[in-house]
């Protein structure tokens, strides 16, 4: 049965990653029919074909390879100068094996020389490559937003899991109390599990974060107000200052750091919250910010991957994954001891995660990725904007295959880049249980 449902997570993850896939060059496609370029392909995959059909003047297709996508648009590149017009795809990884400049006038049709990507407009360019990643966003937050708020997330509570009979230092747990410890606030003023704060020195409490907040700023006489079994006590405490974890601000903690703060003596209750809408969208900002800085880590992570690929190094349970590793974690993700609603919660996440890469890492300026034709959008409109005000000659489009010497150097660092991590996801994948 494990097995079973081990495969059905990765099933499952796989077509969340088709869907994501499609999703992304859907928005490239409709935006370029929107202003006229023709879209002669529209695949999902890369390799053989398994599966296409021709509907209008375009080719949809299922490509054996589930590891990206591309749409083919005329005129992708303006004119050599022998005046041929050259193909050239949205896919990064096909674009390595394609020509800035291979011969593609053989696909023009007539009519097709007022359907070139190149002749639209910068600001319509920039709308088209930058559609493909933005539908990766929207996809992301409404995830996101639909499983914070819809499904709700684990999250520690003000409900007490165990009270500390003693006061121990965080730096020397764990260990057991010693004759002539300091008893714990808590126990001495008669905390239980199962208790739930509702409120400390009188005012309301309904976050854990919020709760711990109080009590490291509190040293002395304190009133915590419980609900015990349908009953509302008020319980009096003597708050004192002990060592305690540095905290991350939203009720988690820095590992290895300490700080002096006020002391109660109880470990919260973890549980499936819901969050309101306020709360999801401030998770949701630390999501994309946490996003963007794991994108500026991945330098400093090639030094622990290729440990973890090719030495006897851990892999750290926040290490980049590439699509292997992250379908192995969605099948695992239905072998957990959990409720399916969380199952499910959990694999819808890993599924918006990955959405939400894609937007990031397509958005870098640098070619062959989206963000790459966005800058040469950007600049040709800079360079043409100068010109008509300084009342210079048009410079023409900008030629962006000029950069494609410097675009294979960045696409053969993705993929070696993406080489480690499928060695690192197969010899030492991440793993949500032991």
């Amino acid at each position: 049965m494990t097995a079973l449902m081990f495969i059905l997570g990765i099933l499952i993850f796989v077509l969340g990653l088709l869907f994501s896939i499609a999703w992304h060059e859907l928005g490239h496609f409709s935006t370029a029919r929107m202003f006229g370029v023709r879209v002669p392909q529209f695949m999902v995959g890369f390799g053989p074909t398994i599966w296409s059909r021709r509907r209008g003047e375009t080719e949809f297709g299922i490509k054996a390879v589930p590891l990206g996508g591309y749409i083919r648009m005329i005129g992708m590149f303006p004119p050599g100068d022998d005046g041929k017009i050259r193909k050239r795809s949205t896919s990064p990884f096909r674009g390595l094996i394609e020509d800035a400049r291979a011969a593609a006038f053989e696909e023009l049709r007539p009519g097709d020389d007022k359907r070139l990507f190149y002749t639209r407009k910068p600001w319509q360019r920039i709308i088209v490559m930058f559609a493909g990643p933005f539908q990766n966003l929207i996809l992301a937050v409404v995830i996101f937003f639909g499983v914070l708020m819809g499904f709700g997330i684990n999250t520690q509570t003000t409900t007490v899991a165990t009270v500390s009979e003693c006061v121990i230092a965080q730096s020397e747990e764990p260990r057991d109390c010693r004759a002539g410890d300091t008893p714990a606030p808590a126990a001495a003023a008669g905390l239980r599990p199962g208790d739930t704060i509702v409120a400390f020195d009188g005012e309301p409490i309904e976050e854990w974060s919020t709760l711990q907040k109080r009590i490291r700023e509190t040293t002395g006489e304190a009133v915590i107000t419980v609900e015990r079994e349908g009953r509302t006590l008020d319980l009096r405490a003597d708050l004192i200052e002990n060592q305690v974890a540095r905290t991350d601000g939203d009720g988690g903690y820095v590992e290895g750091e300490y700080v002096t703060a006020g002391f109660l003596g109880f470990s919260p209750a973890s549980g499936i919250v819901k969050q309101d809408f306020t709360e999801a969208v401030t998770r949701m900002g630390d999501i994309m910010v946490g996003g963007v800085e794991a994108l500026i880590d991945i330098p400093s992570e090639i030094p622990g991957l290729w440990d973890a690929a090719l030495g006897n190094g851990e892999r750290e349970q926040d290490s980049p994954m590439g699509v292997v590793g992250a379908a192995r974690v969605g099948g695992e993700i239905f072998t957990l001891d959990i409720p399916a609603s969380q199952q499910i919660a959990t694999a819808l996440f890993l599924v918006a995660g990955f959405n939400l890469s894609l937007f990031l890492f397509n958005m870098l300026p640098l070619l062959p990725l989206d963000g790459g034709h966005i800058a040469g959008a950007v600049w040709e409109s800079i360079r043409r904007t100068y010109a008509k005000v300084t009342r210079r000659p048009d410079p023409g489009p900008f030629d962006v295959a000029q950069l494609m010497p410097v675009a294979y150097v960045v696409a053969g660092v993705f993929v070696c880049f993406t080489l480690l991590v499928l060695a690192a996801d197969i010899v030492n994948p991440v793993r949500l249980t032991g």
